[in-house]
């Protein structure tokens, strides 16, 4: 399967992305931020100290030294306040959640990070072992198409129509697939159109980054059972975390997707710090485009020009930021 995949690697200052694209389009996209805290990353281990053990929760949470993550327990686990623990983040953070725990032992010390999670490259080598990734001009634009793809994908035009949507309880997808003139829809149609929704929907969760509860309307009704979760398992993988539950008599297929990283849209959101990458790497874009070039200059609202100035300064002496208020905080003018 690798060889049917690009990876990429967009290293701009203040933000590294890595990029898998398939044959279906765009499969995961990660980003890591310099000034992300370590300890709540993905696979992060840390001593902690447990600050408070909620028993109605069945958890406690632990602080890490630069915020609390939560550490779910099984009932009358002997943990108390003031305890140091070895732990490690299985779940990043999302909304106004922290990172969720997983408990490795007991420690000493005071809290502190022991080892960071894996960086870019080593998360493209494991989803795509072998595979060497694509960098420079090349990987920019496939991080933005990625995220494109992500927020307004596009459907197959011959294919089935998609609906991926997520509410806090849960993530819901519907699949329809627009009648051909003159044509009806036979049983091995509806089947491969479910067949395809799966793919579609598999792959644009995988790409939002998105766990929980999922629930998928199938198209049409009396499904053969055991094909439709032999497809979902095709589409959404064999994780062990993942739980497939059966189809109903309405037609929908239930799953519960483990939570792992923090969503897309939340790393994307609008702010200084999302705002001053970005100027950093269209700038670092538009030189790599027009290598000859004396200099490039990225205009960009004052407050976004002054948290980019350090990192354009590292794109070297052909770089500039010019503030100006007068823009909104979101835009960036290369000149």
């Amino acid at each position: 399967m690798s060889r049917d995949l690009q990876v990429y690697i967009d290293d701009s200052p203040g933000e590294t992305r890595g990029i898998i694209e398939g044959e279906r389009g765009f499969e995961h996209i990660l980003i890591q931020r310099e000034v992300d805290d370590l300890a709540r990353r993905l696979d992060a281990v840390s001593v902690g100290r447990v600050s408070r053990v909620e028993p109605g929760l069945n958890g406690a949470f632990v602080d890490l030294g630069g915020g609390e993550g939560f550490l779910p327990l099984k009932r009358n686990a002997p943990l108390h306040v003031g305890q140091k623990i070895e732990v490690e983040v299985v779940a990043e953070p999302r909304e106004t959640k922290g990172p969720t725990l997983r408990l490795l032992g007991p420690a000493e010390g005071e809290a502190r990070l022991i080892r960071s999670g894996p960086d870019i490259g080593e998360w493209l080598a494991r989803l795509a072992p072998g595979v060497g990734p694509i960098t420079g001009k090349a990987a920019i634009e496939a991080g933005w198409a990625a995220i494109e793809d992500a927020q307004a994908p596009a459907m197959p035009a011959a294919g089935p129509d998609v609906a991926v949507e997520r509410t806090r309880a849960m993530i819901t997808v519907d699949i329809d697939q627009p009648p051909q003139p003159g044509k009806g829809l036979s049983a091995r149609d509806r089947q491969r159109a479910n067949q395809e929704g799966l793919n579609i929907a598999a792959r644009l969760i995988r790409l939002r980054r998105w766990g929980g509860l999922a629930a998928i309307d199938l198209l049409g009704a009396g499904h053969d059972g055991a094909q439709i979760t032999a497809a979902a398992r095709t589409a959404f993988g064999t994780d062990p975390a993942i739980a497939y539950g059966p189809v109903n008599r309405f037609g929908v297929l239930q799953l519960v997707l483990p939570w792992r990283l923090t969503p897309l849209e939340e790393l994307t959101r609008p702010g200084v710090e999302a705002a001053a990458c970005e100027a950093a790497r269209k700038l670092n874009h538009a030189l790599l485009a027009d290598t000859g070039r004396a200099r490039v200059t990225a205009r960009c609202h004052g407050e976004i020009a002054k948290a980019a100035a350090p990192l354009v300064a590292r794109l070297g002496p052909r770089a500039h930021v010019i503030p100006d208020d007068s823009l909104p905080m979101t835009r960036v003018i290369i000149e």
